[in-house]
C-alpha cells in the first residue's frame, strides 16, 4: 500500500509550505492525480482519512482531479487516449506509446483559513 507514503509525502509538503506562508492550517489542497498513475483511489481515500488527523490538513477540504490518459504511437504517430498503461496503439497496434498526460501526482494549490 503505496498510497499511505504518497499520503505522508503530501503532507510533508503543506508543512513546508505552511512554514514559508507562515500559516497554520489549510482549508483547501487541491490534488492532480492522473488516471495512470497507479494510484489505487479506494487504498489513498483510506490512507487519507487516516493520515491527517491531527495535521496541518486535518480539516482541509481535498479537491481531487484526474486526467485521463493520452498517448501518441511512436510507431504511426497516432494520438490516442489510454486506460491502462498497456493499451496498445488502436491504429496499428503498437506497445510502443508516448505517454504525455495521466501519470501526474501533484500538488496543484494549498488554500489557507
Amino acid at each position: 500500500m503505496h498510497e499511505l507514503s504518497i499520503v505522508m509525502s503530501i503532507i510533508d509538503i503543506a508543512r513546508d509550505e505552511a512554514k514559508k506562508a507562515n500559516v497554520l492550517k489549510f482549508s483547501e489542497i487541491e490534488l492532480e492525480i492522473g488516471m495512470l498513475s497507479g494510484i489505487e483511489m479506494n487504498a489513498f481515500d483510506f490512507a487519507w482519512n487516516e493520515a491527517v488527523k491531527l495535521t496541518i490538513l486535518d480539516s482541509a477540504v481535498r479537491v481531487v482531479s484526474r486526467p485521463v490518459g493520452k498517448a501518441v504511437c511512436l510507431e504511426c504517430d497516432a494520438n490516442f487516449d489510454m486506460l491502462t498503461l498497456y493499451d496498445q496503439c488502436p491504429v496499428c497496434q503498437s506497445p510502443f506509446t508516448d505517454i504525455k498526460q495521466g501519470k501526474e501526482l501533484r500538488v496543484k494549490s494549498l488554500t489557507t483559513v
